[in-house]
C-alpha cells in the first residue's frame, strides 16, 4: 500500500482544498492529512474561523482522507513521515522547495493550485480582515 500525507489548516474549506485532496489521494493508496492545530495556528500567527475539531470533523467527512492527524510544530514532519510509512509527501507548489529535506525520508511532490482560490481570497472577499490579495481579481 503507497501512503500519502499533506499537510494544511483546511479553513473555509474550497474547491482547491477538493482539487488538491483529490490529486494527492490518487497518487497512492491511502491519504493521511496532517491538520494544523489551533494552538499551532497561533504560533504561525494565522487564526482560522473553524476550530481544529470542526476542521477535523470536515476533513474526515471527505471520501479522499483516510486519516486526519494533528500538526503541533514545524518540526514534527520527519517524525510523522516515519511513524506512518509514508511514501510521498505532497504540497502545493507555493511551498516549492520547502520541504525538500524530506526527500532523505520519501518522495516529495509539490502540485499546481487552483487559480483564483485561496481561504485568504475568500477571507478578503467577505472582509474578514485580509486586503490587498493577488487572488483578488
Amino acid at each position: 500500500m503507497k501512503k500519502v500525507i499533506t499537510y494544511g489548516t483546511y479553513d473555509l474549506l474550497h474547491v482547491g482544498h477538493i482539487n488538491l485532496l483529490r490529486r494527492a489521494k490518487a497518487m497512492g493508496d491511502y491519504l493521511i492529512v496532517v491538520l494544523s492545530t489551533d494552538e499551532f495556528n497561533e504560533l504561525k500567527h494565522k487564526t482560522a474561523y473553524h476550530s481544529y475539531e470542526d476542521r477535523k470533523t470536515i476533513l474526515e467527512a471527505i471520501k479522499y482522507v483516510d486519516e486526519v492527524l494533528p500538526e503541533y510544530t514545524w518540526e514534527q514532519k520527519i517524525k510523522d513521515v516515519q511513524d506512518n510509512n509514508v511514501d510521498l509527501f505532497v504540497m502545493g507548489h507555493d511551498w516549492e522547495g520547502q520541504f525538500d529535506f524530506l526527500k532523505d525520508y520519501c518522495e516529495v511532490v509539490y502540485l499546481p493550485r487552483t487559480e483564483g482560490i485561496s481561504t485568504t481570497k475568500i477571507k478578503h472577499d467577505l472582509n474578514l480582515g485580509v486586503t490587498n490579495h493577488p487572488d483578488n481579481k
